[in-house]
């Protein structure tokens, strides 16, 4: 054999040799896991399962005459904690627990569109509450549970990461749902599918953080994997209290400019051009600012607001009683007006 034809074969051996580990018999290495990798792992799967065993009672299964989503035991009294556009346009409500059994009647206590969070309501079925944490204190890296029921499974769990906290995201309007925008969500990579909604987002302290609410789309409309929103647990720490005591919500805490808007376009290259004022409520920061009907929104806070979703996301990220610029676009001219921020009306 020429000296060009071993090299290539001895080539030729020491890359199959990479491939299948070498050294062993037959060119393969068998590897086994070191004491300490297979005591951490056994912990990890106890974790789990422990965990499981403890929160998943408390995660139910909630069908509507419009669909079906999931739903968290909040109190004794029988209140569940979903997303609004689980029960939005709904006449009739059940919810089955998810150990399985025959499904309970419910009665919707109140919905909070702005937030996509709302209340049902189950008598005398002794549902045990779940433990709410504080997600202010969640860590990107964390370990979280996703339980709810996907696609109608019942008692269904996935598991990720918080792959970021403070995000700022809208879900899109479905039904009789107008949509909504969330402040502070919680990003995970725990699976989140159609029936997730309303479900627990748990952490291995067997505390729920967040309410998985929607997951991430390609701008072809498929989902994109790995990506997916819960609404945070102080948000629902303050909004389910609010719907219980009066189903309503009588404080957002969400900032607004108090307007009915619309989203205007460029008549020369149908992109948005802006949001256009319908009304300003009397007495609220529009008002007070001098905004006007017709006066057209670009830009709040040095933030462009090219459309009703943008605007909304602006908003969202900012205090009641902060005051800041806004440029509005008014009978062709431009000019730049001080808003000091009203709140959110949650009725």
């Amino acid at each position: 054999m020429r000296k060009r034809e071993l090299c290539a074969a001895a080539l030729a051996a020491a890359l199959l040799t990479g491939c299948t580990g070498g050294g062993g018999e037959n060119g393969t290495t068998t590897r086994t896991a070191s004491p300490g990798q297979a005591t951490a792992a056994a912990g990890l799967e106890d974790a789990y399962t422990r965990i499981v065993a403890a929160a998943l009672p408390s995660v139910v299964q909630i069908n509507t005459d419009q669909g079906e989503g999931s739903g968290v035991v909040y109190d004794a009294d029988g209140h569940i904690v979903t997303n609004a556009h689980v029960v939005a346009g709904a006449r009739t409500f059940q919810v089955v627990p998810s150990s399985g059994g025959n499904p309970l009647n419910a009665r919707l206590v109140g919905s909070f569109n702005a937030g996509d969070l709302a209340v049902v309501k189950v008598d005398g079925a002794n549902l045990p509450p779940a433990t709410f944490g504080d997600s202010a204190q969640l860590k990107v890296g964390q370990i979280v549970l996703a339980m709810g029921s996907p696609l109608g499974l019942s008692g269904s769990v996935t598991n990720g990461i918080v792959s970021a906290t403070g995000r700022t995201v809208t879900g899109r309007r479905q039904g009789s749902f107008p949509g909504a925008t969330i402040s502070d969500a919680v990003q995970t990579n725990a699976a989140i599918n159609p029936g997730n909604s309303g479900g627990a987002l748990v952490t291995l302290n067997n505390e729920v953080v967040g309410i998985p609410t929607l997951a991430a789309g390609t701008g072809e409309g498929s989902p994109a994997p790995g990506i997916g929103f819960a609404i945070p647990s102080n948000t629902v720490r303050t909004i389910a209290p609010q719907l219980i005591s009066s189903g309503k919500v009588t404080s957002s805490g969400r900032a607004a400019l108090n307007v009915t808007i619309a989203q205007t376009f460029n008549i020369t290259t149908g992109e948005p051009g802006g949001v256009a004022v319908v009304s300003v409520a009397e007495g609220g920061a529009a008002d007070a600012a001098d905004l006007r009907k017709g006066d057209v929104i670009t830009e709040v806070n040095g933030r462009a607001t090219p459309t009703t979703t943008a605007l909304a996301e602006v908003l969202a990220g900012l205090n009641v009683g902060q005051t800041v610029p806004v440029k509005i676009r008014r009978d062709g001219a431009e000019q730049t007006v001080q808003v000091k921020l009203g709140e959110l009306p949650g009725g």
